[in-house]
This record gives structure tokens, C-alpha cells and sequence, in this order.
């Protein structure tokens, strides 16, 4: 069981996203790993007089999986926490919706994407919108409700990126903490230090094992699931290979390639596509292997000391938050050629992309660019200008296309 402190209520970026949908659609669909803060923002984020109920109460899962209409009834708004423990109850919420399409009527959380959980996704078909809650972001943490600053870069103009990431009151912080206290309310805000965090993380894992990954699918061997995902911890940043991952811990391909999507479909593990328009060049199309939170792979892992790849996962959780909680659709993804070029992540919006590269260096040069540049003569004008993000506290254009950027001015 894992104790939580009291960490306050800080407001969260997708807080706005979420009050436009529900004056929109009859249901609102929150998913995200458990311990993101989902509860707190349905019960305690939102205007009161809604009717709250979480299924993490025996007695309610209990009234879903017998009388569920005794809790999607009544003329008031319901919020239903942690709805993937029955799912059958989104009958239920689809029967009522069928009957009074009133916007705003269902606020249901998960900690699992429901949408790819079985019949869920034929049953709220037209009937709900769907938003994810990441872990914390930087900015989140700090009490500002906002993730990094890719917003404003888009509005602007490349030239101008300069000037823009120039204005604020940020300072200089060291990356390496952040990546070991990830972005869970309790390890990233309460916790005092690394055993204290460690202990939590146990915790956390020994729950999700033993009873999260249980309400998606029968796991035969945890053992052999934990050695998985130990695994996978030691492979952030890298190119997916189910066989050798396969290989390193002893299952068969079939095997690694399921207990990776529940995974995924738990948000605990994030697979980064490759990105699909091929040009001149011959793409890796393999996606990449990121976690949700970097302090939990930190502590499955078992390393003391974040490297470049613990960077790229801080960038990617963030892009990840502001990406959810926007209504334009906005594609995530990296770039690899079978002749070893590459870039971190590409943002591909409103029909343009912009490349990043990731280096834990403090003092970006030319050639740290040269793989942005090579990504942006591919790809023509659909390119913007590169975005160099180090570890250092240098912002200037190393090319006319190429921008360094502090992470901390950026996140």
C-alpha cells in the first residue's frame, strides 16, 4: 500500500482543455497512469456539485458490477474515478448518455487508455472526448498549471525564437534532479531525498504489479514481467527489438510484444513512432522506447546517475503534456536513416515540423547541429528552424537554422 502526503492542489495544464470539453460533449474521458494526480483534478480541481465516486471503493465496484444504475443516475453531474476496474460500467454511462445528451454529464477517469481496453471505445463512440494526464511537468511543479514553451514557439516566427525563449524569469537548474524525482505529486513534491523516493517507487511498482496490471490481463509470471520492464528501463532512447529484448530476459517475441502493449496501454511505457514520409532517404521505421515518468525508470533501472537518453525522456514527457492537452492535433516522432542520421523528436503540426536534438553538453557547437541541418535539408521548407536543447546556459544561433536553447528555458 503506498501512503500519499498531502501535496496541495496545483493547477494542471489540461485544467482549461478540460472545462471546454465538458461544456461540449455528455462524457469526459481522463486516462493516465495512477498516482498522476487524476483524482485530485476531477474532485478537487473542478466547480463543486458534481457527484464524485471512485471504484477504488470496494463497496462502489461492488454497486458497478450489480446495480450500476444506482451510480450513473440522478440529474446531477457524476465523476466516476478509476472506471477501468469495471469496465462494463460505460453500458451503463452509454445508456444514460442515450437518454440525455446534456454536455458535461460524465467525468470518468482511468488509469489505463481505455480506448484500446476491448469494446470500451464502441461504447463511448460519439458520446465522449478523451484527455490524458501525464506526470508533472517542470513548470507544473513550480505551481504555474503550463508545460514548456512550444506554444509560443509555434506562433512565432523562427527568427524570433531567440527573442522569445530570452523573455521570462528562468534560471539556470540542473537537469539530473528532475529526471530522479519524475513528475508523480508525491516523489517530485514531498519526498525529501533519494531513499524516501526509492521507498515510494518500490511501492508504486509492487501496486502496479499486483493489482493495476491485473484488472488489464492475467500475468502468469510477474518475475519474468518485472525483469521486462527492467529491461526496457535500461533501453530508453533506443530503437524497439522485441527479439532481443526477447533474448536479454528469457520469454518468447509473442510474449515481449504483449506485456509491451499493457505497458503502453497502462501508460507506464511509451513507444515514440518513427516519422513516416520518406523522401530520398531510407527510414528506420521502428519507434523508440521511452517511459512515462523518468523517475520510475530511474529506480527500475536501478541507476544512480540520469545520462543523455534520462534527458531526451524529460523533453519527451513534456512535449507528451503539451501535445494532450491541446484541441489541434499535433504528431510526435523521430527521425532515423538505415545510414545512422538522426533527430531526437519532430513535432509535426499545422502541416510543418521542427526538429529537436537532445545533448547533455554545456557547450553546444556547430557540429552538434549538423543532424538538424541534415534533417531540414530533407525535408525542404515543410522544415522549420532546429532546436539544439543542452544542458548548458547558451541561447544563440549556431546556424541561420539552428537554435541553441537551454533546457531550462525551454521546459
Amino acid at each position: 500500500m503506498i501512503i500519499i502526503r498531502d501535496v496541495g492542489i496545483l493547477p494542471r495544464h489540461v485544467e482549461s482543455a478540460l472545462a471546454e470539453r465538458l461544456q461540449v460533449m455528455p462524457a469526459v474521458v481522463i486516462t493516465g497512469a495512477r498516482q498522476t494526480g487524476k483524482s485530485t483534478l476531477s474532485s478537487k480541481r473542478l466547480p463543486s456539485g458534481r457527484r464524485y465516486s471512485t471504484l477504488d471503493d470496494l463497496d462502489v465496484l461492488d454497486a458497478a458490477r450489480r446495480d450500476p444504475e444506482v451510480l450513473v443516475g440522478g440529474v446531477e453531474p457524476v465523476t466516476l474515478d478509476e472506471v477501468q476496474r469495471e469496465p462494463s460500467l460505460l453500458s451503463a454511462v452509454k445508456r444514460s448518455i442515450d437518454r440525455d445528451r446534456r454536455p458535461g454529464r460524465f467525468l470518468l477517469t482511468g488509469s489505463a487508455n481505455l480506448l484500446l481496453m476491448g469494446k470500451v471505445s464502441e461504447s463511448l463512440a460519439g458520446r465522449a472526448t478523451f484527455l490524458t494526464l501525464w506526470p508533472m511537468t517542470r513548470r507544473e511543479q513550480r505551481g504555474e498549471g503550463r508545460v514548456g514553451r512550444w506554444e509560443e514557439l509555434l506562433s512565432a516566427c523562427d527568427g524570433d525564437w531567440r527573442e522569445v525563449l530570452a523573455t521570462g524569469n528562468d534560471e539556470p537548474e540542473d537537469w539530473r534532479p528532475l529526471v530522479q524525482r519524475g513528475g508523480f505529486p508525491t516523489p517530485a513534491l514531498e519526498l525529501r531525498d533519494g531513499r524516501e523516493r526509492d521507498i515510494w517507487f518500490d511501492g508504486y511498482v509492487r501496486t502496479y504489479l499486483e493489482r493495476d496490471l491485473q484488472d488489464l490481463a492475467s500475468i502468469g509470471s510477474l518475475p519474468d514481467f518485472r525483469r521486462l520492464m527492467r529491461a526496457a528501463s535500461l533501453r530508453v532512447g533506443q530503437i524497439v527489438n522485441q527479439t532481443e529484448l526477447g533474448r536479454d530476459v528469457s520469454l518468447p517475441q509473442a510474449t515481449v510484444h504483449r506485456w509491451l502493449n499493457l505497458l503502453e496501454t497502462s501508460y507506464m511505457l511509451v513507444r515514440l513512432p518513427a516519422y513516416a514520409v520518406n523522401r530520398t532517404k531510407r527510414l528506420i521505421k521502428s519507434p523508440k522506447l521511452y517511459w512515462g515518468d523518468t523517475g520510475v525508470a530511474m529506480h527500475l533501472a536501478g541507476r544512480a546517475d540520469p545520462d543523455g537518453a534520462s534527458l531526451e525522456n524529460l523533453i519527451l514527457c513534456d512535449l507528451l503534456a503539451w501535445r494532450d492537452g491541446r484541441l489541434e492535433r499535433a504528431e510526435l516522432g523521430h527521425w532515423r536513416t538505415a545510414s545512422g542520421e538522426e533527430v531526437d523528436f519532430v513535432i509535426e503540426v499545422g502541416g510543418s515540423l521542427i526538429p529537436i536534438e537532445v545533448k547533455t553538453t554545456t557547450r553546444p557547437r556547430l557540429a552538434d547541429g549538423e543532424r538538424l541541418r541534415s534533417f531540414r535539408r530533407e525535408y525542404g521548407t515543410t522544415a522549420r528552424a532546429g532546436l539544439l536543447v543542452h544542458a548548458g546556459d547558451t541561447l544563440e544561433w549556431l546556424a541561420p537554422d539552428v537554435l541553441a536553447v537551454p533546457w531550462w528555458r525551454l521546459l
